[in-house]
C-alpha cells in the first residue's frame, strides 16, 4: 500500500523540482525528503526521480505518480477539512496561503481574531507569491489564499471566488526626504537616469510597466524581493525602486522618502475554491480577514 506522506514528499518534490524547496513546504529535513523518496521507490519498485546536474527530475514514472499523488493528497485533505466543518469549529484547522507584505501586515491580526472568537482551531500559514497560492488552493493544499492583482477586471479561472479586502498603492521610493518632486512625465520620469532596485524577474513586470507608461526603460542594477534589503540599499544611496503601500507598513526604514504614484494600486483579495458556501472554518477565516483590513469588503464573484 503506497504511504500517504511519502505521496505528499513526491507532490512537493514535482511541485518545486527541489528536494530543498519541498522541504521548506513540508518542514522537513532534506535527508527526510530524500529518504521518503527512496523509500518509494522501493514500495513501487522503480525509479521516480534522478539526478538531473545539482537538482533532480522527475522520471516518466515519477511523473505519473506523483499527478496521481497530488490528487489523492488533495482528496484527503479535503476530507479532513470537511470532517472539520462537519464537528463545527470547536477542533478542526484552517490553511491560508498569503504574500509576504499581507503576513507582515494584517494577516497576524486575522490570526488572532480568529484564535480569539475560535481558540479550538488551529490556522496553518503559508507564505507564497500569488500564482503558486492559487495553485495550492486548487489542489486543495490550502483553503484559502490572500492573493493580488494589479487588473481589477482580469477574470478569474473557474472554480475561484474572490473576496475583495483592499486597495493598496504603489509609492516611489527615494533616499532620504519625505517626498520627490515628479518629473515632466510623472514621478518616475525624474528619475529615468537613476540605477533602479527591482524584484526578480516574475515579481518585477509592474515597475517596468509603470516606467514604460512614463516613456523610458529602468535600469536595474540590483535584484532582490527583500524589502527590508530592498530600503537599505535605497537608504544607502544605490538605488531607487517602487514599492506598495503594504511593504511599508510592514518595514519603513527611517532613510528612505516615500511617494504615493497616483493611479497605481494593487487589488487584494481573499480566495477561495470551489461552490459556494465556504466550509466553516474557511468562513470564519475570511471573516477575521475582512474584519481587520481598513476597508469594506466587496465581493467579487
Amino acid at each position: 500500500m503506497l504511504d500517504l506522506v511519502r505521496l505528499r514528499v513526491l507532490a512537493a518534490v514535482a511541485r518545486h523540482g527541489s528536494v530543498t524547496a519541498a522541504a521548506r513546504e513540508l518542514h522537513y529535513s532534506q535527508p527526510s525528503v530524500s529518504h521518503h523518496l527512496a523509500r518509494l521507490e522501493a514500495e513501487t519498485g522503480t525509479k521516480l526521480v534522478q539526478r538531473a546536474g545539482r537538482g533532480i527530475r522527475l522520471t516518466e514514472a515519477g511523473r505519473l505518480l506523483a499527478e496521481r499523488a497530488v490528487e489523492i493528497v488533495g482528496r484527503v485533505d479535503s476530507a479532513a477539512a470537511e470532517l472539520a466543518a462537519h464537528v463545527g469549529l470547536r477542533a478542526g484547522r484552517v490553511r491560508l496561503a498569503a504574500f509576504p507584505s499581507a503576513l507582515g501586515t494584517f494577516v497576524p491580526e486575522a490570526a488572532a481574531l480568529l484564535a480569539r472568537e475560535h481558540p479550538g482551531l488551529e490556522l496553518r500559514l503559508a507564505e507564497t507569491e500569488p500564482p503558486e497560492a492559487l495553485r495550492m488552493l486548487r489542489a486543495g493544499y490550502v483553503d484559502a489564499a490572500v492573493v493580488f492583482r494589479y487588473d481589477d477586471t482580469a477574470p478569474e479561472d473557474g472554480g475561484i471566488r474572490l473576496l475583495h479586502l483592499l486597495d493598496d498603492p504603489s509609492h516611489l521610493i527615494v533616499p532620504g526626504g519625505a517626498g520627490v518632486p515628479a518629473g515632466p512625465d510623472g514621478a518616475l520620469s525624474a528619475h529615468r537616469g537613476a540605477r533602479w532596485i527591482a524584484g526578480c524577474e516574475r515579481c518585477r513586470s509592474h515597475l517596468l510597466d509603470l516606467c514604460a507608461q512614463e516613456g523610458f526603460e529602468p535600469a536595474v542594477a540590483f535584484t532582490t524581493d527583500d524589502i527590508v534589503a530592498v530600503q537599505a540599499l535605497v537608504a544607502a544611496g544605490m538605488g531607487v525602486t517602487v514599492l506598495p503601500g503594504l511593504a511599508l507598513r510592514a518595514h519603513r526604514h527611517p532613510g528612505v522618502g516615500t511617494t504615493e504614484l497616483p493611479g497605481s494600486v494593487r487589488h487584494v483579495y481573499a480566495a477561495t475554491y470551489g461552490e459556494p458556501p465556504d466550509p466553516p472554518a474557511a468562513a470564519a477565516l475570511l471573516a477575521a480577514l475582512a474584519s481587520v483590513v481598513p476597508r469594506p469588503p466587496r465581493d467579487h464573484r
